[in-house]
């Protein structure tokens, strides 16, 4: 069997429950469910999380809560991969027969049932531990630069200062989505940066790190102009 996981803890320092916040209508976490719910590819849809407010918003839009997180795995320095192998073991331990898992974003409203489909055909078709989101960046990276203590720009990679943007590889970076991975290579690894993960590659326009109030105002002017536009 397949399963999703959309971890979901109710604290957020920055943005206020933002897991469950009310972002065009709907609270973010049910993109993440919806979409998952699309696919027809799962079993089950889990939420992990530590509060009984997001765990019925959750059951609401079609999701599972079979358990509350544990409050050690709820603070701010937990971990995706720690929460991921806590779920997967609950359910395991409880009988489930699980060949894939998909690690499944809340905050992710551009996400997309047909590249979570294409995650899943990928890690099958390359028989690899991992299948996750990646973008290019906007700008070259090997281009970067730094300020130095005294105010002044370095660059970061200096020996790239006289090298053509167009002769140099294109960089890409986690788009924070899903993550697929095989079950039981996943418990062995106990990584999703895995060592043969494999890209799904996602245009940049349905990227949005959400973070900041910046960034969710960003979010929600993306979404109204390339997502509301098509319905």
């Amino acid at each position: 069997m397949n399963v999703a996981i959309i971890p979901a803890r109710i604290g957020s320092k920055r943005i206020p429950k933002k897991n469950i916040k009310i972002f065009h209508g709907k609270p973010m976490i049910a993109y993440s469910i919806q979409a998952a719910l699309k696919t027809k590819l799962f079993s089950s849809i889990i939420v992990s999380t530590d509060s009984m407010e997001v765990a019925n918003i959750a059951i609401t839009y079609g999701a599972e809560v079979p358990f509350i997180r544990p409050a050690e795995l709820a603070d701010d320095f937990t971990g995706t991969d720690a929460v991921m192998l806590h779920a997967l073991n609950y359910l395991i331990d409880h009988g489930a027969d699980i060949q894939y898992v998909c690690c499944i974003y809340a905050t992710a409203p551009f996400i997309n049932s047909a590249y979570i489909k294409k995650g899943f055909d990928l890690l099958k078709k390359k028989n690899a531990t991992s299948a996750f989101t990646v973008t290019t960046y906007p700008y070259p990276i090997y281009r970067s630069l730094k300020i130095s203590e005294d105010g002044r720009l370095h660059m970061i990679w200096p020996d790239y200062m006289n090298v053509r943007s167009q002769d140099l590889s294109e960089a890409y970076h986690d788009a924070g989505q899903f993550y697929w991975a095989d079950a039981q290579k996943y418990l062995t690894e106990k990584n999703f940066f895995s060592k043969d993960a494999v890209p799904v590659v996602l245009p940049r326009h349905l990227v949005q790190d959400i973070d900041t109030d910046e960034d969710w105002q960003r979010a929600e002017a993306m979404y109204k102009v390339l997502m509301l536009s098509e319905k």
